[in-house]
């Protein structure tokens, strides 16, 4: 996981570009380096290392002429070394070092050979190559200065004041300038026809573990993101199984506003069942409040939601880093994927509860995605997502959408992602946990938490600030003094249009409460694991 930095163009001065890479030394604080190529174009990296500590470094040179920087782990790597491009010399054992060779080899067209979470740039002459992985699981924005130079970047923060205009590059795609954006990633389940899979258990719990298992390859210690919730609990007790193989013992990590906090209590439980070493990090809502404009800053969104989750995983990171772990494991996408929203009960029909699964998984990256990564990165630590698979979500996806609809059982979210792992002679987690009702993060660190931070925000925005909210606000209008209150405090930092044009905004469907907390739903109860588990099939 690194930052990167890329200008197609010639006539940007270098120095310049050295300072404009270091705003996201976060990203990358390990080391950093910059290359311009002989027709004046620019490469700027920021590394965080993680796979090939020792020689590893980027920009990094092919076997002829081009150069690359990527974002991101390729999980296939040695697949690839060994495979397609085992007549290609390399010069380290970086999994990014794949890149250039694949393009050296296959020119535009090699996109489909990786599997992994990845944005990328390779320059060879005047000829380049963009790309960004198929959910968008690593950022990447694009933009375009007064003298029409290509900018490609993690983050806004090095091209906002640069560009004329500047977006979201699209999950999915490449681009280059001969064929501009190029759609890659198109896998059977964006058509919600195509859900017509029968249930097997068996192969989600494969293809999981499978995911799960990729997701450990690592040259630094790696810990996972421990809510408590299902979707987290899994993965660290998945991970917990892969390194027990090798004697290893995972470090897991949970947060709240004390340790009654309802994330915390399951949690707890989690990793006594598990035997991971534990820890848990505490933080007040006054240093929750106190961090909102550098989380800002670094988040580079004005979404409600978003900022309300990444608050105590921006103190979180902190913890894990300062501990000199690198990596976690963390839950992202299940709930998209199995429709586990609490407003995903009122679909109207089975076909709107499949199709909003699909545009809650595409559109992913500009919500939990992003925070998943901002705010992990601010302090230098990389999240990976297992349920974003490509092979699991091809498993996932296309499964019939009647299995995942919580009415089929009895009102049980996720109910075949819970079953596919209740296997009662070698468990994977406690009853109580397995069976447990949908928490958001943002509302299980204490509810307290959201409460206070939205008396807070209101007691900051008077009546008659917010009464212009449209007027000074045209683009994505702020409803609520909360989200005024956020979005003064981006305008601040990213004054552009083009920057208030990369956040959507999203609210739950089909409930009349359109606050985005899970407890604005009426299906908020508290869980029951004796029913749950009375209406196991």
């Amino acid at each position: 996981m690194c930052g990167i930095l890329a200008i197609i163009g010639k006539g940007k001065d270098e120095e310049l570009v050295k300072q404009l890479s270091k705003r996201m030394s976060h990203r990358g604080p390990d080391e950093s380096d910059i290359h311009v190529t002989e027709n004046g174009h620019i490469l700027s990296h920021e590394r965080l290392s993680i796979i090939d500590l020792h020689s590893g470094k980027q920009p990094i040179n092919g076997t002829e002429s081009a150069w690359m920087v990527h974002n991101g782990e390729i999980y296939n790597h040695h697949e690839l070394r060994n495979g397609v491009l085992k007549y290609h010399t390399f010069k380290t054992k970086s999994d990014s070092e794949v890149i250039v060779h694949l393009y050296e080899e296959f020119g535009y067209d090699f996109l489909d050979k990786l599997d992994g979470d990845f944005a990328f740039v390779v320059i060879n002459g005047d000829d380049f190559i963009a790309a960004r992985d198929p959910l968008g699981v690593k950022p990447l924005y694009y933009g375009l200065d007064e003298r029409g130079r290509i900018y490609f970047a993690s983050e806004m923060k090095p091209i906002a004041d640069q560009c004329k205009t500047f977006s979201t590059f699209p999950p999915g795609h490449y681009y280059t300038a001969n064929t501009g954006f190029v759609k890659y990633y198109n896998p059977d389940y964006e058509d919600f026809n195509n859900a017509i899979n029968e249930l097997s258990l068996d192969s989600i719990r494969n293809s999981l573990t499978e995911a799960t298992r990729k997701r450990l390859m690592s040259d630094v210690p790696i810990g996972v993101l421990l809510s408590g919730g299902l979707d987290s609990s899994l993965t660290s007790s998945i991970a917990a199984r892969l390194l027990k193989e090798s004697g290893k013992t995972l470090h897991s990590f949970s947060i709240g506003l004390d340790e009654n906090a309802p994330d915390a209590i399951a949690a707890r439980k989690v990793a006594l069942f598990l035997g991971t070493q534990h820890h848990e990090i505490h933080f007040t809502i006054e240093q929750g409040i106190s961090i909102l404009e550098r989380l800002i800053w670094h988040l580079e969104t004005y979404d409600v939601t978003s900022i309300r989750a990444s608050t105590p995983m921006y103190f979180l990171s902190k913890a894990i880093t300062d501990l000199g772990v690198k990596v976690v494991l963390s839950g992202e996408g299940a709930d998209e994927i199995f429709g586990g929203y609490l407003y995903f009960r009122n679909a109207p029909t089975t076909e709107d509860f499949q199709k909003e699964t699909i545009e809650r998984v595409q559109k992913l990256f500009t919500a939990d995605l992003l925070r998943a990564d901002k705010s992990t990165m601010a302090h230098g630590l990389e999240a990976r997502v297992p349920f974003l698979d490509k092979d699991f979500l091809n498993v996932s996806m296309l499964i019939k959408a009647t299995e995942k609809q919580p009415k089929t059982y009895n009102g049980v979210e996720k109910y075949i992602l819970r079953k596919a792992f209740d296997t009662p002679e070698t468990p994977y987690l406690p009853d109580e946990v397995l069976w447990r009702q949908k928490e958001q993060f943002s509302d299980g660190v204490g509810y307290t938490w959201i409460d206070n931070l939205i008396t807070y925000c209101s007691e900051q925005i008077s009546d008659e600030q917010f009464e212009k909210a449209s007027e000074l606000f045209p683009y994505n209008t702020p409803t609520t003094k909360e989200a005024f209150y956020y979005r003064m405090i981006f305008q601040k930092f990213y004054p552009q249009v083009s920057a208030a044009q990369t956040v959507r905004k999203w609210i739950p469907k089909w409930q009349e409460n359109q606050d985005p907390s899970g407890r604005a739903n009426a299906a908020h109860l508290q869980a029951d694991v004796h029913i749950a588990k009375s209406i196991h099939v």
